[in-house]
């Protein structure tokens, strides 16, 4: 079964307050999965920044990747404001958008 593209811009974390880690994708759940098994070598892996805790969607990819360079130029006061704003507690957020 094949998904739609949906292109979106998404924070994964290690816990709360932790490592932050600003990313881009067309597909949330498979990318999320992903960052969560620790498959994919790299920063993520690396940090523990498994949790899905922030992500917005967008109607075209190249969008999506002018917010994450917004995000991933800010500071991380902002994306921890990001993150509350929405999602205070820090929840991870992997269920809701698979199910």
């Amino acid at each position: 079964m094949q998904r739609d593209f949906q292109p979106a811009v998404y924070i994964v974390a290690s816990a709360r307050n932790g490592t932050l880690y600003v990313g881009v994708t067309s597909d949330l759940p498979k990318r999320a999965f992903q960052h969560r098994e620790g498959v994919i070598d790299g920063f993520s892996k690396r940090y523990g920044c498994k949790r899905l805790v922030w992500f917005e969607l967008h109607s075209t990819m190249e969008h999506a990747i002018v917010r994450e360079k917004q995000l991933k130029g800010g500071s991380r006061k902002r994306k921890t404001a990001l993150i509350e704003a929405e999602n205070p507690l820090w929840d991870d957020l992997f269920e809701s958008i698979c199910g």
